[in-house]
């Protein structure tokens, strides 16, 4: 089978995951769940499907046990909208991806801001190389007036 046509099938899968998740299910466990990627294994009878959740740890478990429960649903979904010999068994797994950008974005911002205090701390209070700098400009003075 062609990697194109896994690639295919896989954004078809995703397509169909996602809106089942957004539209169709109704269980108040599954919120703030985002369809990142799909992998389908070569055969077409397995898929892994990579969410991204917002939220505590608790949430993100909760959510997780939704989705698990709603396979079986998510499966037939697939089966309904997609032509295929065989419908691929659905896999979860957690992305930490967008959690992990968040948390560098965060680090950098606290960065900036300890760097931005260093610099108006720094640009306040006058250095010894500042104080020697203005020295020698006086003196370099002085003996211009001599």
């Amino acid at each position: 089978m062609s990697s194109r046509r896994l690639l295919k099938a896989a954004e078809a899968i995703r397509e169909v995951v996602s809106m089942a998740i957004l539209t169709e299910l109704r269980d108040p466990r599954i919120q703030d769940v985002t369809v990142i990627g799909v992998e389908v294994a070569p055969d077409m009878r397995q898929a892994k499907v990579a969410v991204s959740i917002m939220g505590s740890e608790s949430k993100q478990q909760l959510a997780m046990r939704g989705l698990e429960n709603a396979k079986g649903f998510l499966q037939s979904r697939i089966a309904e909208r997609i032509d295929t010999r065989y419908t691929p068994k659905l896999q979860f797994t957690m992305d930490q991806g967008v959690k992990k950008s968040l948390e560098v974005g965060r680090i950098l911002d606290q960065l900036a801001a300890e760097r931005a205090a260093r610099e108006a701390e720094n640009a306040s209070a006058p250095t010894d190389a500042d104080e020697k700098e203005s020295a020698d400009e006086d003196d370099s003075a002085q003996e211009d007036l001599n």
